[in-house]
């Protein structure tokens, strides 16, 4: 028997291990009127209190025996928990995944809840690590409860789910965080604390920006395995799409993929990624080239070219900027500095998403278009500056005469006054 016939063989065989499922396969929706099961086992803590107001299963009318399976309306405990009445007791590890599958896996049934929902998730699993792992006899690798919680199982929409993204990292963190416990497969346990000082991290944990990626959107959910060699440009770019697009198809991609290299993860790292910054590119002590190419190769030239591309058109958009917070503050229009310093932005940006194709004339075009958008910025920023002081240049100059004539009127309207009291003098004397 080949390996993919075994593991079919071994999947079908989890699935159906315990017969006794049958015995309410056809009714997989337990809809007792009163659950015994779980009016003794509230009292003994085995189930969360207020358990009822947040699991997912029980709002949907899934009592104790739709997992458990035995009679759960039966008041004598002999009678729900025998093997007539199809009891299973607590599940052992291999039967777990094939008991959530007997709901999960059934399109026909899941509809009724979620019209688009999958239902292949324990195929998948069965392709995880976790689950060749488990078909193996390791029972110390993660089955359905250790992530969704047995009895306390809440939609991944409900912040207080364990796999809320927001609380993806720590439920992956208590196994592969604990160093005594991961020991026997010689993998590192630091990947939660490398991660929670990434820009992925900061961005999800403390920015609580959801759209942010957990562990499971680059290993997977159900199907979660270590990112292969050539898989990891693949998971970056499901996000970072232009990037593993001019990655993929550069010179470097090439050289990357014919030796075996790790393609982003080699500039970037994989659990601690730091924000990129323009020190990255180039042959500065803070470069990341410089790890692999030495001063007078072409890589090192390259590295080289691109950065003093890239710095010429960020020193003159910031320049710009600079030119542009002094028209504002002397309340002058930006109005048209504004649209070209966007433009000289978003130029920039592109730039930095086409370093990925290591080709300095290719950055170049968008380096170049940034700092004539940039120079075109400082110039119009100029001549409202100049205007700026050429207004108050004839403001002064308008001050002036205005005042000189008022004090002429002035002048004039005292010597008239006087005039007229002089007539009204000479008028009395004679």
């Amino acid at each position: 028997m080949n390996k993919r016939k075994q593991y079919i063989f071994l999947i079908t065989l989890t699935i159906s291990l315990n017969s006794n499922l049958a015995i309410f396969a056809e009714d997989k929706i337990s809809m007792e009127k009163e659950d015994h099961c779980i009016s003794c086992h509230i009292e003994d803590e085995v189930l969360p209190e207020n358990f009822k107001d947040y699991d997912i299963h029980n709002q949907s009318g899934l009592g104790c025996s739709g997992c458990h399976g035995g009679d759960a309306a039966k008041e004598d405990m002999d009678e729900a928990m025998s093997e007539k009445s199809g009891f299973i007791g607590i599940p052992n590890k291999h039967q777990i995944p094939g008991i959530c599958g007997k709901c999960h896996s059934d399109i026909e049934f899941m509809r009724q809840y979620q019209p688009r929902i999958a239902t292949d998730q324990v195929e998948q699993y069965y392709t995880s690590f976790h689950g060749k792992k488990l078909l193996e006899g390791d029972k110390k690798v993660a089955d359905c409860t250790n992530c969704h919680t047995s009895h306390a199982i809440i939609s991944a929409k409900d912040p207080r789910s364990t796999v809320y993204a927001l609380n993806v990292p720590q439920t992956c963190t208590q196994c592969h965080g604990d160093a005594d416990y991961m020991k026997s497969y010689n993998i590192p346990t630091n990947q939660y604390t490398e991660y929670v000082k990434s820009i992925h991290g900061i961005s999800l944990l403390e920015e609580q920006d959801t759209g942010s990626p957990a562990c499971n959107d680059c290993h997977g959910n159900h199907g979660a395995t270590p990112p292969g060699i050539i898989s990891i440009s693949h998971v970056c770019g499901l996000c970072h799409a232009n990037n593993m697009q001019y990655f993929s198809t550069s010179v470097m991609g090439k050289v990357f993929e014919e030796q075996e290299l790790h393609a982003c993860e080699e500039c970037h790292g994989y659990h601690q990624i730091e924000k990129t910054t323009y020190e990255m590119i180039g042959v500065g002590e803070n470069s990341v080239c410089i790890d692999c190419h030495s001063e007078g190769d072409t890589g090192y030239l390259v590295a080289d070219s691109i950065s003093r591309l890239i710095m010429t058109a960020v020193t003159l958009h910031d320049s710009a900027l600079i030119r542009q917070t002094e028209v504002i503050r002397k309340g002058m229009d930006d109005v048209e500095i504004g649209f070209l310093l966007g433009d000289a932005k978003q130029n920039l940006i592109q730039a930095r998403t086409i370093v990925h194709t290591f080709d300095p004339d290719k950055v170049g075009e968008k380096t170049e278009a940034s700092s004539s958008n940039s120079k075109a910025a400082i110039s119009l920023a100029d001549k409202e500056v100049e205007d700026y002081y050429v207004r108050r240049r004839g403001f002064g100059i308008a001050t002036i005469f205005i005042t000189i004539v008022v004090v002429a009127l002035f002048v004039k309207i005292r010597d008239l006054e006087k005039k007229r009291l002089a007539e009204q003098s000479a008028q009395q004397q004679s």
